[in-house]
């Protein structure tokens, strides 16, 4: 038999805390919708009938929304939320592949991963350009007021309380959540916040 070294290990110590934040600005969600993967599953499986379908912007809005596996509650992918930081920590120094294993945002609702969205959506309009430049309208939800609290674990003995502070509000600032966010667009203004009070 092989003999077995004991190793010892530097410990880790998760912490967990929780953070209140205010939009600053509108969060635009946009699920991708069962009826926009129907269509391209039957694409995929030559099932496709051609033709455009008639609009339905009330379906478009709804199906756009997250919700919780209840249905009683909107939210936003928690690891949209983890993105944001990450890449807030790039601007900060940090490595992002390091990041990533530092901390982890837990979600409100774990069966669909999502943090609680505080808000009551509308519908906006909006014209985008897609494929060959042609114009097209899309119909997705908005919070023009929202919030969210967002509950953090992470490693102490890599990132401090006053880090993931700051990494939270860098990324509410230059990053954001959501569709015409700051990081994916030059003009994108939308999905940012700030700590609360």
């Amino acid at each position: 038999m092989k003999k077995v070294t004991e190793v010892s290990y530097q410990q880790f110590k998760i912490a967990e805390a929780q953070f209140p934040i205010q939009g600053t600005s509108p969060l635009i969600v946009h699920k991708f919708s069962e009826k926009a993967r129907k269509m391209i599953e039957d694409k995929q499986q030559g099932r496709s009938k051609g033709g455009k379908e008639a609009r339905d912007p009330e379906a478009d809005f709804y199906g756009g929304l997250y919700t919780f596996a209840d249905g009683n509650k909107y939210g936003f992918p928690s690891g949209g939320f983890k993105a944001a930081m990450t890449r807030a920590g790039k601007q900060l120094g940090y490595t992002m592949v390091d990041l990533k294993g530092w901390f982890f945002i837990v979600p409100d609702d774990r069966e669909t991963n999502l943090v609680e969205i505080i808000g009551t959506p509308r519908m906006r309009t909006d014209m985008v350009r897609i494929g060959n430049g042609t114009a097209d309208v899309r119909y997705r939800p908005e919070f023009p007021e929202w919030g969210a609290v967002l509950t953090i674990q992470y490693n102490e003995k890599c990132i401090s309380l006053e880090q993931v502070v700051e990494l939270i509000a860098l990324a509410g600032f230059s990053c954001g959540i959501g569709d015409w966010r700051p990081e994916k667009a030059a003009t994108g203004t939308f999905g940012t916040w700030k700590i609360a009070q």
